[in-house]
């Protein structure tokens, strides 16, 4: 009876397999992390995904819940009416639509090397990028467009800092008589 004896083969014990850590790997697989807080906090294990949605007042199946309209000629008005579910969990909602209605921040920022090469390109040239893309600076040969690109970069990264920047260079009004020339001294 060889069966019999490769079945028994089949079931010994493998001890190369951690099984600490497969168990983990299949409860990670079958129970994801929820990313967001206020779902994860609301987030009932023993319903099902579709019914913790629903509890939620989120959509499970988007083609459910906003149904196309059927376009025939025959039909005057055929349309099917998405169905009506009850939300017990409306402040998930409504914490979602406060956190969607937040400005959000640019994580975009430039490094300082490239801020302090811009702001020499500037103060050596200021508008002139063919002089710019001469310059003894530019170690990476970058050419005028380039170069433009960056300063459009910085400019859009770091606003208050380039409108701080450009008001350093300007020189200062100057402060004297309406005609220019110096008035003399009268005793």
């Amino acid at each position: 009876m060889p069966k019999a004896k490769q079945a028994a083969r089949r079931k010994k014990f493998d001890y190369n397999r951690d099984r600490k850590k497969l168990k983990k790997k299949l409860l990670k697989k079958h129970n994801p992390r929820i990313e967001n807080a206020q779902i994860r906090n609301a987030w009932d294990d023993r319903k099902s995904v579709a019914r913790n949605l629903q509890d939620m007042g989120l959509a499970f199946d988007p083609n459910r819940s906003l149904p196309i309209k059927n376009q025939s000629l025959l039909e005057g008005g055929g349309e099917a009416a998405a169905p009506v579910s009850i939300v017990t969990k409306p402040y998930v909602l409504t914490q979602l639509e406060e956190e969607a209605g937040r400005p959000g921040t640019s994580s975009k920022t430039l490094s300082s090397d490239l801020i302090q090469y811009v702001q020499h390109m500037i103060r050596q040239h200021r508008d002139n990028y063919k002089e710019m893309a001469r310059d003894e600076k530019n170690y990476y040969q970058d050419t005028p467009k380039q170069i433009r690109r960056k300063i459009n970069e910085y400019k859009r990264c770091h606003p208050e800092q380039y409108h701080a920047f450009m008001a350093s260079l300007s020189p200062p009004p100057a402060h004297g008589p309406v005609g220019g020339a110096p008035q003399p001294m009268v005793r």
